[in-house]
């Protein structure tokens, strides 16, 4: 017995609870679960000899069982009564109100203290939900990391330390040691009976946010929200008091008031994990037996966190505006205002909302609490009759509100429950959809003669913060594969419905309420189609919209994990035929908003899925699917009057479409889905082509597409699909057609593609493109690349031509090059040349053409670098020429002495030197008139007195031989001009010259001087040149000083 001042403290851990059973005796597993690794939240150190000794203790076999050829003792008195006791109380509450336990029944009661539940074990062992062993090392709920990869470590714990004494019956001492006892605790009408270490949870929590999504920090946040919701499924009370905790240091965490400050979003991940937090108190306020003064409680701090500034809104925008729709379905005359009044939403509104929702309905509690609940005598056919016409009921409710109820019962453990409510959702689904389609159908000449409709549903179902298409999804998934105990462990509200056999995903026997051979897994397919398909408003901000793509994403991920079997099919073609034929309440419907949610992705996924069983039906579907309104300038602007029945709220706004890059390609993605599985027929293939080119709006997706096609058309295991070659090049010509007036970075790569599809279709393609270049190319891209191409050997050796077929393309090319150089002399008239070279009439035109243009349409640049294609050709005097052209528009200024132009104004020059003195004669003036730079001129002096004019001149005539002179002309008129330039260069640099440019100056002026030694009087000349300078510029007198010293 230990003794009095040795009691433990009230702060004790767990007890036993009736629920543990006996299923698990401890000497079964405590030795491969959480205790053995310290990782059970346990208490002080008192009660240690009786616990350690009790958990080593044989356990007594069941009352009266028997195992298969073996006979068995039935439990003593002792152990029923130990066990009892053990049930009700602490052990610690025992231990302090007898004074004398006898020894034997003190170990047997601390025996049967000890928690049965492997469940509960694992629970409070580990982070992963559902874990049936804790991994070593990992960390507790509520206590720290163990370190239980360490041996040594591990065997020093309390508890090792406590059972290696008692194994060495050293009972004393084990009292001493103390190992963790988990006989003290609550009783078994406590609020809970696992201690929660509250202050370690919330550094963990705090640890984990300010790691920012680092070192697998936002994985650690998930398993903690899927500990709580393991929390809540096995009714345990700290699920909500964890939550509140993790709730907490969320709310302290600085970045939200550092991301509001700044004005920038919250991270991607981040914001999920509060999306979960919001779903969870969802759960939480919904708990269908909680008490009035616990969900009171909860509102006051769901109300106080709601209120802080730095609180996030639900859309993550800043901006939401949506009416309270949570509250669809009015109960009670407390309504909630506060949240109904707020002009935002945030993660908390729903849930503080969901605390005026209850659940005494009896329509309600006869639905979740029977399977026998019908009624075939009801006839009420209205929209909001209680049964269908099978006399199965039917619950009317907001769909996310009616579906947060559901989750709430699978979160609390209730999943028949919660499968018998699913049920009942889906089938007011169906009927809803049927009424739907009946509606329509009366008012669709009248909706279809008017050209518009409107959104039918502000709040879509996908893309919703309260998931409510995943959440029925989920339950009738989880009743396909019914091997989870809590789908038949617990359950309050009726008794156990029984064992049902483990099946993966398989076809289950009908519940009550389905047609006949209908199976759960056909609901949920069905019910995801439903969903994806209804015609949805895209919400505002670009989380909004990313979430709307992701939950989309997720759901046809999880239907692609079905495997389609012939009933399965029967359900997509039912589904969609209704989204085909349902109007505004379909997003396939002939009209829909402009702001409707795009079914592109969903579409994709209906077509490979029915493709293989009904063609015509998935052709029908993914082409209605392909528009994309939005980008339309003439789409229906929905405010049309709605008819009756429609009850609509159209927007006044036109939002940003933050995901319409995305939507976009997966609008491109679905048509190149159609283009592959229509390869060979001819039909479809058509029929795709138009739809592509009406619907989608983006080049570069087009550009894809067209390549897409090709790389089909071209597979290298089979001879080339000429239709699609056709399809491939339309939609290439379409391309060009829509870039050709605006800045694209890729139309190079554009032209070059569409030149390589041609010539894989054949000639007549090639001669079709360069017959209409001009509303497919620039001039300059059908010379420099088109015609080029096209004339080049590899696609004459490509295309098996002959000289006849070859000449043809020829001549093709020579036209569109002529009528290219026309258009755009400047940047044509080149390529025009080269491409026309092997035709003397064409040739001659071209140049012709290049004459005309060159004294407005062409820079001095372009008609040098035709003059010297010219010279290279063996054309000197079109080449001077041109180059005569040239320097009229050339202007050269004193401090230019490093122009682009110099080179090719020495050039023409020597050109013209070499052509004779006429030509250098006819030149030099022009060169005097546009050259002002005193460098440039003193060479070109230099040069021409080199050597004699026209040394060999045409025709093979030799001249004289004899040196121009430079007292006469045209030598003398360009060396006036030369020294005039040096004396003008010399006073410009002198009025803004410094220090630091003396000596550059000084040698500048030796040039100089050199020129004017070039003229017979050029001596004297340069004495007055510098004369002039030291009296005008004599305050310089430092330069001056250097000027006398070089010159005199």
């Amino acid at each position: 017995m230990a003794e009095r001042g040795q009691l433990p403290s009230p702060s004790k851990r767990l007890c036993c609870r009736p629920g543990y059973g006996l299923g698990c005796r401890l000497g079964y597993r405590v030795g491969g679960t959480g205790l053995s690794s310290g990782m059970l939240c346990a208490g002080s150190t008192t009660t240690a000899a009786a616990a350690a000794a009790a958990a080593t203790a044989p356990p007594p076999p069941p009352l009266g069982g028997l195992l298969l050829g073996k006979t068995q003792s039935p439990e003593s008195l002792l152990d029923i009564a130990a066990r009892k006791v053990a049930e009700k109380w602490p052990f610690q509450r025992v231990e302090e109100r007898f004074e004398r336990i006898p020894e034997p029944v003190q170990r047997r009661i601390v025996y049967w203290s000890f928690p049965r539940s492997e469940r509960e074990i694992c629970m409070y062992s580990s982070f992963n939900p559902g874990a049936e062993d804790a991994a070593p090392g990992g960390a507790t709920v509520g206590t720290a990391p163990s370190g239980g990869a360490d041996t040594t470590a591990e065997n020093r714990l309390p508890f090792r330390r406590g059972i290696a004494l008692l194994d060495g019956g050293c009972v004393d001492n084990v009292l001493q040691v103390g190992a963790p006892d988990p006989t003290a605790g609550a009783s078994t009408d406590d609020e809970n009976c696992w201690h929660l270490d509250e202050e370690q949870v919330q550094e963990q929590v705090k640890l984990f946010l300010s790691q920012g999504g680092y070192h697998g920090s936002g994985k650690q946040l998930n398993l903690l929200f899927a500990k709580v919701r393991e929390m809540l499924k096995m009714r345990d009370s700290n699920g909500a008091r964890m939550l509140t905790l993790i709730t907490e240091q969320f709310m302290a965490d600085p970045r939200l008031l550092l991301w509001r400050q700044q004005g920038t979003a919250m991270t991607d991940k981040y914001r999920q994990l509060w999306d979960e937090l919001g779903a969870l108190w969802m759960c939480i306020v919904l708990n269908p037996h909680c008490k009035l003064e616990q969900k009171a409680s909860w509102l006051k701090q769901l109300k106080k966190w709601n209120s802080v500034d730095v609180c996030p809104w639900e859309d993550g925008n800043h901006g939401n505006e949506l009416p309270n729709l949570t509250n669809a379905l009015p109960q009670g005359a407390n309504a909630n205002q506060d949240s109904s009044n707020r002009p935002h939403r945030t993660v908390f509104t729903r849930a503080i909302e969901a605390c005026d929702l209850h659940w005494q309905d009896s329509h309600l509690q006869h639905i979740i609490c029977s399977d026998l609940y019908t009624n075939y005598c009801y006839h009420d056919n209205t929209e909001n009759s209680v049964f269908d016409s099978h006399g199965w009921p039917l619950w009317h409710e907001h769909v996310p509100t009616a579906c947060a109820r559901v989750d709430a019962l699978r979160s609390h453990g209730y999943s028949r429950e919660a499968l018998r409510l699913a049920i009942a959702i889906v089938n007011t689904l169906r009927r809803q959809q049927q009424k739907q389609l009946e509606m329509f159908q009366a008012q669709k000449k009248e909706l279809l003669h008017k050209g518009v409709t409107s959104i039918t549903n502000l709040e879509g179902w996908v893309g919703h913060p309260l998931d409510p298409i995943g959440t029925l999804f989920i339950s009738l998934m989880e009743a396909c594969r019914v091997d989870d105990e809590s789908f038949h462990g617990f359950s309050d509200f009726t008794e156990n419905m029984g064992q049902c056999k483990s099946l993966e995903y398989q076809h289950l026997p009908a519940h009550k309420f389905l047609e006949e051979g209908e199976s759960y897994l056909m609901l949920a397919v069905e019910v995801a189609l439903i969903g994806l398909g209804q015609q949805r408003i895209m919400p505002d901000g670009l989380y909004a919209q990313e979430k709307v793509c992701r939950n989309e994403e997720q759901l046809i991920s999880k239907l692609q994990e079905i495997e389609l079997d012939d009933t399965l099919v029967k359900i997509f073609q039912k589904q969609a035929v209704f989204l085909l034929e349902a109007g505004p309440y379909s997003g396939l419907g002939e009209l829909i908003h402009r702001e409707s949610v795009p079914m592109h992705t969903f579409a994709k996924y209906l077509f490979t899925s029915l493709l293989p069983h009904d063609a015509e039906l998935a052709y029908k579907t993914a082409l209605r699917a392909m528009r994309l309104l939005v980008l339309e300038s003439t789409a229906p602007s929905g405010d049309m009057p709605r008819p009756h029945h429609i009850a609509s709220v159209v927007p006044n706004r036109y939002p940003r479409w933050f995901t319409l890059s995305h939507i976009e390609s997966q609008q491109c993605e679905l048509a190149s889905t159609m283009l592959t599985a229509a390869k060979g027929d001819v039909r479809r293939l058509e029929t795709v082509l138009e739809s592509i080119q009406k619907n989608i709006h983006s080049s570069s997706h087009i550009f894809k597409l067209a390549q897409d096609a090709f790389k089909i058309a071209t597979l290298m295991d089979s001879l080339p699909d000429i239709t699609l070659l056709k399809v491939s090049l339309e939609l290439g010509l379409q391309v060009m057609r829509m870039t050709l007036s605006t800045l694209n970075w890729r139309r190079r790569e554009m032209v070059r593609w569409l030149v390589t599809c041609a010539t894989e279709i054949g000639v007549y393609a090639l001669d079709s493109i360069m017959q209409n270049w001009f509303t497919l190319f620039t001039p300059t891209e059908a010379t420099s690349i088109v015609a080029t191409t096209v004339m080049s050997n590899s696609t004459i050796v490509r295309l098996h031509l002959d000289c006849h077929q070859q000449e043809k393309l020829a001549g093709s090319a020579r036209t569109l090059a002529l009528q290219c150089a026309m258009k755009d002399p400047q940047n044509c008239a080149l390529s025009a040349l080269t491409l026309c070279e092997k035709d003397h009439i064409a040739f001659e035109t071209a140049y012709q053409i290049v004459l005309d243009a060159a004294t407005t349409g062409m820079s001095y640049s372009q008609l040098f670098t035709i003059a010297r294609y010219m010279e290279h050709r063996g054309y000197p005097m079109r080449a001077y020429k041109l180059a005569t052209l040239a320097m009229t528009h050339l202007n050269l200024s004193y401090n230019q002495d490093t122009h682009p132009a110099i080179n090719d104004v020495l050039w023409a020059c020597a050109l013209s030197h070499s052509l004779g003195k006429n030509e250098l004669a006819a030149i030099i003036p022009l060169v005097v008139k546009s050259v002002k730079c005193a460098t440039v001129l003193s060479d070109i002096l230099r040069r021409c007195t080199l050597t004699t004019p026209g040394m060999v001149g045409l025709h093979g005539r030799r001249n004289s031989g004899k040196l121009m002179s430079l007292d006469k002309a045209p030598l003398r008129q360009l060396l006036d001009a030369t020294i005039g330039a040096y004396i003008n260069t010399t006073h410009s640099r002198l009025t803004h010259i410094s220090p630091r440019h003396y000596s550059e100056f000084i040698e500048f002026l030796s040039k100089a001087r050199e020129t004017f030694l070039m003229a017979h009087d050029g001596h004297i000349q340069f004495t007055q040149f510098i004369d002039n300078l030291k009296q005008i510029y004599k305050g310089k007198k430092k330069l001056m000083m250097l000027v006398r010293e070089r010159f005199g």
